[in-house]
C-alpha cells in the first residue's frame, strides 16, 4: 500500500522512530539495523515502509533498505512467523548472511537470533531455501562444504580465535585436505595452521 516515506527524523529509539512530513508524523516500528544506521534527529531520512494490518493494530513497519522491506513481507508469509519475529531476523542478521545461512541450512546461526528457536529456524531454512534457489550460485555440494566450513569456524572462534585467523586457518587446512569432510579433523587441522 505505501511505498516509502521521506521526511524529518523526530525521535529514534531501538524498535521506533517517529517521521514527520507534512505536518504529519508517523511512528514506525523499526528492526534494530535500521535504528543503528539511522541519522541525527531532524535530519531527513527515506524509509521503505510496510503496512501490517491485523485484528487489533495497523503498523507502519521502517526500513532503510527496499531488500530488508521485502525480505520483511516475505518472512511474514511464512508459518509462525509474525511481523515482531521478521523485525528480529533484519534486526540481528545482514541479508546476505542471513541468505548464506539459510542456503547452508545453518539452523545453529538462526537459532541464535531472538525468537528463533531450532524448529523456527529448521522451518525457515525450509521455506526460505525455494525462495533463494534463483538467487543461489553454489551447488548442494559446495553448501555441504560451506556448513562444514562454517561449523570449523565457530569452533575456532568459540576457542577465542579471531574471526580473520579462523577463516585463513580453515582455507589453509582445506587447501591442504580438499576432500576433508570430518569437523574434527577439519578443526584440528586448522588449529595446526595457527
Amino acid at each position: 500500500m505505501y511505498e516509502f516515506i521521506r521526511g524529518q527524523l523526530k525521535e529514534k529509539e531501538p524498535l521506533k522512530a517517529v517521521v514527520e512530513t507534512h505536518g504529519v508524523a508517523y511512528r514506525l516500528a523499526i528492526p534494530l539495523s535500521t535504528y543503528s544506521r539511522l541519522p541525527a534527529a531532524e535530519k531527513e531520512v527515506l524509509l521503505f515502509l510496510s503496512h501490517v494490518v491485523r485484528e487489533d493494530a495497523h503498523t507502519l513497519y521502517g526500513f532503510l533498505s527496499r531488500e530488508e522491506r521485502n525480505l520483511f513481507e516475505t518472512l511474514i508469509t511464512l508459518s509462525g512467523i509474525g511481523p515482531k519475529t521478521a523485525q528480529a531476523i533484519i534486526g540481528h542478521i545482514d541479508l546476505s548472511s542471513f541468505e548464506r545461512a539459510v542456503m547452508a541450512a545453518d539452523t545453529r546461526l538462526l537459532s541464535k537470533i531472538p525468537g528463533i528457536g531450532k524448529k523456527t529456524a529448521e522451518r525457515l531454512v525450509i521455506e526460505m531455501r525455494d525462495k533463494f534457489k534463483g538467487k543461489a550460485a553454489l551447488p548442494p555440494t559446495a553448501l555441504a562444504e560451506h556448513s562444514l566450513v562454517a561449523d570449523a569456524v565457530h569452533a575456532l572462534l568459540n576457542l577465542g580465535y579471531t574471526p580473520a585467523h579462523a577463516q585463513k586457518a580453515v582455507q589453509l587446512a582445506l587447501q591442504e585436505k580438499k576432500e576433508e569432510t570430518d569437523l574434527a579433523r577439519l578443526i584440528t587441522s586448522a588449529l595446526q595452521k595457527m
